[in-house]
């Protein structure tokens, strides 16, 4: 794939683009973490994604947004291809491999949203945040019997889900005597979760 862009880095939360910028990139992560927020005009705000490596992002601008819907953070230390809108609509008409690569995203994406609506309105607040601790850690593509779990707050989780903060406190003890949340303090000095946490999401 030949895609002209500009790589550039970034540290830990810091901010991308924010909601209401003019739009005039599509962007990927190359390397690190993502995390997509929207805040309404009574000041609410919600976590519409958590993106990983290989993520697109800001792909409204290919649909003729003039404004970023979104504010686009990393919550890792992160690289991040910027790709002008013209250069990307170019590679999608041309670049074979490339438009594979990001219809894929892009079905990705909507069966995410879908789950993710699904989720929050039908599910009580100790599976969301199961599904999300899984999520994040990644076991959507990884057969293993423990994921690291990354940095991520309290209050953070809380946005995710839908609930209080006091309400997340709770939860993750609960999940921790019960063997689900691990600390390995010696080997990387986070939490992680276990395989066992699955259990809590296929539970009706």
């Amino acid at each position: 794939m030949h895609v002209a862009n500009t790589s550039v880095r970034f540290k830990p939360f810091e901010t991308i683009f924010t909601q209401g910028d003019s739009c005039s990139s599509v962007m990927y992560i190359q390397t690190g973490r993502v995390t997509l927020t929207t805040t309404s005009h009574q000041g609410r705000a919600a976590i519409v994604g958590t993106l990983t490596a290989g993520a697109f992002f800001g792909e409204g601008a290919l649909a003729g947004q003039r404004r970023r819907r979104v504010t686009a953070k990393t919550t890792t230390a992160s690289a991040i291809g910027i790709v002008k809108t013209g250069e990307m609509r170019r590679c999608l008409h041309e670049e074979t491999a490339f438009a594979d690569r990001f219809r894929s995203h892009l079905l990705a994406t909507n069966i995410r949203i879908e789950a993710d609506l699904v989720d929050q309105l039908f599910n009580r607040s100790e599976k969301r945040l199961a599904r999300a601790l899984l999520l994040l850690a990644h076991f959507d593509e990884h057969q293993s019997m423990r994921r690291t779990l990354p940095t991520i707050s309290r209050d953070l989780l809380a946005e995710m889900i839908g609930t209080s903060r006091s309400k997340v406190d709770v939860l993750m003890n609960k999940f921790r005597k019960l063997g689900f949340l691990e600390r390995h303090r010696e080997r990387d000095g986070g939490l992680q979760v276990h395989c066992s946490m699955l259990s809590v999401v296929l539970q009706d």
